[in-house]
C-alpha cells in the first residue's frame, strides 16, 4: 500500500532543503492517480504552513512532449502565493536544485469557470510569463508518475502586465532571452495548438479533483518552447508577440 503522507513529506524535505531525491517510483509502484494524491498531500502540507492557492499551472502541452513521455493527455499543477515572483524580480538559485525557466502565457480569471463555459466569459485578462521549474529528483529525471507527484515540477512563476484578451492566441511569437541574447524561439502554436485549450483542460482536470478556480486566480496555460538552465546572474525575459514581456534576474555569483 502506498503511503501518501510519507512520500509528499519526502518530496517538501527535497524542495525545502533543496536537495534532490530519488524518484519515487524507483521504490513505489505509482500510477497518475496516486501520483495526483502525492501532489494534492504535498500542497497541503505547504497550505498548513500558511501559503494559498493563487491558480494552477498546465504541463506537457507540448505534443512533442506528450509523445516523448508516451501520453495523450496533458498534466497539471497547484501554484500558491509563495510561488509568485514579482515581474523584475529576483530569484535565489541557491535556494532550489537545478532550476530552470521556460516562457509561457498566463490567464486572470474573471469568474469560476465550469467545463463547457465560453472562455471569454470567463477570463479578464492575458499575459506573458515565465515558469521556474525545479524537479526534485536527481539528475532531472523522473517518470510520468514522478513528475506529477512533485507538483509538475513547479517552483515559481513570473506575471508580465495584463492586458485585454486579443482575438488570437494561436500563433503569436514567442522569444526567451538570457542576458539580452535569444536561446529559444517558438510560437503559442506550441501550447495545444491554442493556449486556450490548455485553459479548458485546466478546468476539466481541475474540476475533476475537486479544485474550484476562483476570480483572481491565474492559469499557467504551458511551455511555449523548451526550458533553459537558470544560472545564477543571469536576466531572463520571455518575449510574446503583442502580449509584451515578463523577467526575472537569477540572485547569486555567476561561476
Amino acid at each position: 500500500m502506498t503511503d501518501t503522507a510519507a512520500l509528499a513529506a519526502r518530496l517538501d524535505t527535497a524542495a525545502r532543503e533543496a536537495a534532490a531525491t530519488t524518484q519515487l517510483t524507483a521504490d513505489v509502484a505509482l500510477a497518475a492517480p496516486g501520483a495526483y494524491a502525492v501532489q494534492r498531500a504535498l500542497v497541503a502540507r505547504r497550505l498548513a504552513r500558511g501559503e494559498r492557492m493563487v491558480g494552477v499551472k498546465m504541463g506537457l502541452t507540448s505534443r512533442a512532449k506528450m509523445a516523448q513521455m508516451g501520453v495523450d493527455e496533458v498534466i497539471w499543477g497547484r501554484l500558491t502565493d509563495a510561488m509568485w515572483i514579482p515581474d523584475g524580480g529576483a530569484v535565489d538559485t541557491a535556494a532550489h536544485i537545478h532550476p530552470r525557466v521556460e516562457p509561457e502565457v498566463a490567464f486572470l480569471l474573471d469568474r469560476t469557470p465550469v467545463v463547457g463555459d465560453d472562455f471569454a466569459a470567463c477570463v479578464r485578462a492575458v499575459a506573458p510569463a515565465l515558469e521556474l521549474i525545479d524537479s526534485r529528483y536527481a539528475d532531472f529525471r523522473f517518470t510520468l508518475a514522478d513528475v506529477i507527484a512533485d507538483n509538475t515540477s513547479a517552483a515559481g512563476f513570473v506575471v508580465g502586465p495584463w492586458r485585454p484578451v486579443p482575438d488570437g492566441l494561436d500563433n503569436l511569437g514567442v522569444l526567451l532571452e538570457v542576458d539580452g541574447e535569444v536561446v529559444q524561439t517558438g510560437s503559442t502554436a506550441a501550447i495545444l495548438g491554442d493556449p486556450r485549450r490548455a485553459f479548458d483542460a485546466a478546468v476539466r482536470l481541475a474540476g475533476a479533483d475537486g479544485i474550484t478556480l476562483a476570480p483572481g486566480w491565474v492559469v499557467l496555460a504551458g511551455a511555449a518552447t523548451a526550458a533553459v538552465p537558470l544560472a545564477p546572474g543571469s536576466h531572463v525575459r520571455a518575449v510574446v508577440e503583442g502580449l509584451g514581456t515578463a523577467s526575472l534576474t537569477a540572485r547569486g555569483a555567476r561561476p
